[in-house]
């Protein structure tokens, strides 16, 4: 079975930088064609859940009270990196918008809730891997 890494929000786990989830219903078809390597860059980074939210500015990550969290956010990387390598993925799907998993948009840095065109630091590395990045809005294409 093709193995998937799926960013654990998506699976219903309380780890959003509120202590949330973003589950999708979809999630549960996928589990029928994948086997699903679940990954929370942020938390297994070494960051807390819940934690400040975190957004991108140039190559660093900082929080929304001015601290440089870009060590855990590039550990997080790391992590998802090798989970891929050792697992033998070849996709991801991971939550759009969010400074690890964002894949087309992520937040300014500003902290004003304004998109722009970017990549979180996870993807950024995954790529480099050449791994499929796919969005919780591309979950059809998984299927």
């Amino acid at each position: 079975m093709e193995k998937l890494l799926i960013s654990g929000c998506l699976l219903g786990y309380n780890c959003k930088y509120n202590g949330k989830n973003n589950y999708n219903p979809l999630v549960e078809e996928l589990k029928r064609k994948y086997e699903l390597v679940v990954i929370c860059p942020e938390a297994e980074g070494g960051l807390t859940t819940p934690r400040n939210p975190s957004e991108i500015r140039g190559d660093k990550v900082f929080s929304n009270q001015g601290v440089d969290v870009t060590k855990e956010f590039l550990k997080g990387a790391e992590i998802a990196f090798n989970r891929c390598k050792e697992r033998g993925c070849t996709k991801a799907l991971l939550k759009e918008g969010s400074p690890s998993c964002g894949s087309s948009k992520i937040y300014d840095g500003s902290f004003t809730g304004v998109k722009i065109p970017g990549e979180g630091m996870t993807v950024r590395l995954l790529r480099k891997l050449n791994i499929e990045i796919y969005s919780e809005n591309e979950i059809e294409k998984l299927l």
